[in-house]
């Protein structure tokens, strides 16, 4: 289950792009709270912890409680937009989490046994169809990854999500077909050295050109 991680925010006044302008010269990120049966409320988080935050990994997959100046509120981030130059937070939305809900997420996928896969260790190679699958997942309980066992298989198998084991409460948004996520790719032949053809022709034409000679010295 994803962790739950410790975040304080602060409640700010007014919206719009000259409010948040105004937060991040305070060096802060301008961030809303929505959902949950309840009005949106704006925030804003220190920008050092944010950017942290988010260049970890796993941001949007993990829960937060955030102390909202004293209130706590229990949410995941949903989506969060970067400078285009200088790759820092500008934005952040939370979704509020309330008990028995539902959401979707992009759960990441991890592989085990690769080194001992028979088809690996055969010169195959490990082709990674989907590095995420987007499932419905209990709110109080979102899976930090799901992962698959790649011992047994050879190559030119397939590795499809019904081989995964996945947490209680969790199933795929695809439930029309039995999708591939991985699979044992055979390795690449190796072509052969294009210098040999060429050194083979130059084989065969230096005696030609050492007999030359002997030809024009019968017609002397």
């Amino acid at each position: 289950m994803a962790e739950t991680k410790k975040l304080a925010a602060s409640v700010r006044s007014g919206t719009g792009k000259g409010a948040a302008r105004s937060v991040r010269r305070e060096g802060r990120i301008p961030a809303v709270i929505y959902g949950g049966g309840e009005a949106p409320q704006p925030i804003s988080l220190d920008r050092k912890t944010a950017t942290q935050l988010i260049y970890a990994g796993r941001f949007l997959t993990t829960i937060f409680e955030l102390d909202v100046e004293g209130r706590k509120e229990r949410v995941i981030p949903r989506d969060y937009q970067l400078d285009v130059i200088k790759d820092q937070p500008l934005h952040v939305d939370f979704l509020r989490l309330k008990a028995g809900s539902r959401l979707r997420v992009e759960v990441p996928v991890h592989f085990v046994n690769v080194e001992t896969c028979p088809g690996v260790k055969r010169g195959g190679t490990l082709n990674i169809v989907r590095h995420t699958v987007e499932m419905l997942v209990p709110a109080d309980a979102i899976p930090e990854f799901i992962t698959g066992d790649l011992a047994g298989f050879d190559i030119n198998d397939s590795l499809h999500i019904s081989a995964f084991k996945l947490p209680e409460g969790c199933t795929p948004t695809i439930r029309d077909r039995d999708f591939t996520v991985a699979t044992i790719a055979p390795p690449t032949k190796a072509e052969e050295a294009p210098a040999a053809a060429p050194a083979a022709a130059a084989a065969g034409a230096a005696p030609a050109a050492a007999a030359a000679p002997a030809k024009d010295e019968k017609k002397k």
